[in-house]
């Protein structure tokens, strides 16, 4: 895949196709047919998932900022995180009535443009939005929720979106969907990890076993305890990955523990929520 770098090594983790440098530059030509961008952040890593280039893309323009996946994260810190916002909805994409929600939150953000369209005679004009965000943050699923349709391909996995396109949700509002776009290059690495973490770097740049011992490592600060009721080990045991391999008998023919079975089986738990509810990233930080 174009421009993809598989390093991990010194424990560096980068991952830019060739698509997302080519959305960018179509993003940027059309942000000026835009009225408002929406978006949407991972509500478990708020910060880790906000793109740079998204910030600096917006610079001029309103911002409604939808933390998704909420029901994967962490209520209290979910709550917390809103309060951090000017402009901010919790969603988990595929449930309750957003297209209302949205379109409403859309409208009072943009109260005073509309008065002043009305003021030059205009009687009904059609907002447009930009729903960005990086990769696997559930756009597609979002967009087809509010548009009441199957608008926009949506798979769980990075990369699905290449290219932009105008979606209408009603009289009032029109979405442009996009491709999740990432950075050229992490400065911060703890912040690649995270992204890592839940999904939204393709798996095939990573060290999954480094990543999932990051991940244990991380998990055990901030909600200690938590791994020690999923999988029933003692966390401050010497290796905890190998621990849990063995106790969950992820064992390869030899009697040594699987640890590539035992990575993809923790990894997939910490991204579908069977370890709980998790939120990476403290609000008050």
């Amino acid at each position: 895949m174009a421009n993809e770098e598989k390093t991990f090594q010194n424990t560096n983790i980068n991952w830019y196709p060739g698509h997302m440098a080519k959305a960018r530059r179509q993003m940027e030509e059309q942000l000026k047919l835009v009225d408002i961008i929406i978006e949407l952040r991972d509500a478990r890593i708020p910060e880790a998932s906000a793109n740079p280039i998204l910030k600096q893309l917006s610079s001029n323009k309103p911002v409604l900022i939808i933390l998704n996946k909420a029901d994967l994260a962490d209520e209290k810190k979910n709550l917390e995180w809103k309060d951090r916002f000017e402009h901010c909805l919790l969603t988990d994409s595929v449930s309750g009535n957003l297209t209302k929600t949205v379109v409403n939150e859309v409208k009072t953000i943009l109260k005073d443009k509309l008065e002043k369209a009305k003021a030059r005679g205009i009687r009904k004009k059609v907002l447009r939005a930009m729903v960005v965000g990086i990769p696997n943050v559930g756009k597609s699923t979002f967009i087809n929720n509010i548009v009441k349709k199957k608008a926009a391909r949506a798979e769980n996995r990075p990369g699905v979106t290449k290219a932009l396109q105008w979606i209408r949700i009603n009289e009032d509002v029109e979405l442009l969907d996009t491709p999740g776009v990432l950075w050229p290059k992490f400065e911060n690495q703890n912040d690649a990890r995270l992204l890592a973490l839940i999904g939204s770097i393709n798996d095939d740049v990573l060290d999954k076993e480094e990543l999932v011992r990051f991940g244990l490592d991380y998990l055990k600060q901030i909600y200690p305890g938590m791994i020690a009721d999923r999988y029933g080990v003692d966390e401050d045991c010497e290796d905890l990955l190998e621990t849990i391999g063995r106790k969950k008998l992820w064992l390869s023919d030899d009697g040594s523990v699987d640890l590539t079975k035992s990575v993809d089986l923790i990894l997939k738990d910490i991204r579908s929520n069977r370890i709980g509810r998790i939120t990476w990233e403290d609000a008050g930080e």
